[in-house]
């Protein structure tokens, strides 16, 4: 049995399958532009896919816009909603006199409980 050695492959390291035959969908290649630091970032998407106006330049992270004919498209931000805190969505459901007598009633509530509980009075 020493004669016949096995013989294998080394674990992991090559794959068995070819890349015969393999037919690669069409691709379209666009470039995007940084306004922050100028630079160009290309992205390949599908022929079928609709490229996005704006992709995350790869150097700096800022917003980049899409190159058409060396010319970025100009993006419509018409629809995009700005961003509301709590104390706008509060002013929405009450009125500032309303939030200011609120406040002096906690206050007063707290004030009260403070003084009732003092240690070593």
């Amino acid at each position: 049995m020493a004669d016949r050695s096995l013989r294998g492959m080394r674990l992991g390291a090559q794959s068995l399958q070819s890349e015969e035959g393999v037919v690669y969908s069409p691709r379209s290649r666009y470039t995007y532009l940084c306004a922050q630091c100028g630079k160009e970032t290309e992205v390949i998407f599908s022929a079928e896919a609709e490229a996005p106006e704006t992709w995350e330049c790869k150097h700096c992270g800022h917003e980049a816009t899409l190159l058409v004919d060396d010319t970025p498209v100009v993006v419509d931000r018409s629809d995009a909603k700005t961003p509301r805190s709590h104390w706008d969505m509060l002013l929405e459901r009450r009125t500032r006199a309303e939030l200011e007598e609120l406040l002096e009633e906690r206050l007063a509530y707290l004030r009260a409980r403070r003084g009732e509980h003092k240690i070593g009075a």
